[in-house]
């Protein structure tokens, strides 16, 4: 195994005696790191950060400056109690991100994955759930309790309302508003965000087949197209197309929604 590197803490960097930093973590500047947080190896906190309460951050992140990690949620029910963000590993944290960690509401935890890519001025709030690979582009904002499943893309500025779902290898436009659950594998756009179609391009670029991309397409028209009963085009989805993982996963989603999902 190499040597592994020290940590390095430069000097007008504010860290509690109790925080837990690993081997070959690297603090700038300015930055303050408090009493309950632990920090995986080799991860680099550049300057003017801020890393609170019970927050627990894996190996090889780089946070850049400027960024909230772990502070209270933004809710008014909140009293203090201890719970936590959990981040994951080889996440990259850009200019005034915020992310909060979690209430009481739920699993007392904010959980970001491992290689999300959070754009500046980004905002993960409350007992939300990143899963691997999510895109959050710049300014994106989630309301509490959001949920995104992996390879998700969202576009600059836009805004998440709470307990809405967001669909893995989804890709959402900017400057929307999503007030309902976006089906994975779809794409939306415009101000009041509606559904434009299987998100293709980004589909070929992950490595699906074009035989998957045309049945999740045709379960987009005969879904939202070719009915005006939602239930009545699941039904014919299930008879009618070739069983595929994905399709059984655009599926259950869609039976597993509460919010209502975008037409």
């Amino acid at each position: 195994m190499g040597k592994q590197r020290p940590v390095a803490i430069h000097r007008t960097a504010v860290i509690s005696p109790h925080a837990e930093l690993s081997p070959g973590v690297a603090v700038g500047p300015y930055s303050t790191i408090g009493d309950h947080v632990r920090v995986g190896r080799d991860t680099e906190i550049g300057t003017h950060v801020v890393i609170e309460g019970h927050t627990q951050i894996g190996e090889r992140n780089k946070i850049y400056p400027f960024s909230s990690i772990g502070s209270p949620p933004q809710d008014v029910g909140y009293q203090g109690e201890e719970t936590r963000l959990i981040m994951g590993d080889d996440n990259v944290v850009r200019e005034y991100v915020t992310i909060n960690r979690a209430t009481t509401k739920e699993e007392w935890k904010t959980v970001v994955g491992n290689r999300t890519y959070l754009m500046a001025y980004a905002h993960v709030a409350h007992d939300c759930r990143l899963d691997d690979n999510v895109i959050m582009t710049n300014g994106a904002t989630l309301g509490g309790h959001v949920t995104i499943g992996e390879y998700a893309t969202l576009g600059a500025f836009l805004a998440v309302q709470q307990f809405v779902r967001i669909g893995a290898h989804a890709f959402l436009g900017a400057k929307s508003g999503i007030d309902r659950d976006v089906p994975p594998f779809m794409t939306t756009a415009g101000p009041r965000a509606k559904l434009y179609g299987v998100n293709q391009k980004g589909l070929i670029r992950r490595g699906f087949s074009q035989n998957t991309i045309d049945v999740l397409k045709r379960a987009y028209s005969i879904i939202w197209r070719e009915n005006k009963r939602f239930d009545e085009g699941i039904r014919q989805v299930r008879e009618k197309l070739e069983p595929l993982p994905e399709l059984e996963m655009l599926l259950d989603f869609l039976d597993g929604s509460k919010m209502g999902v975008l037409r």
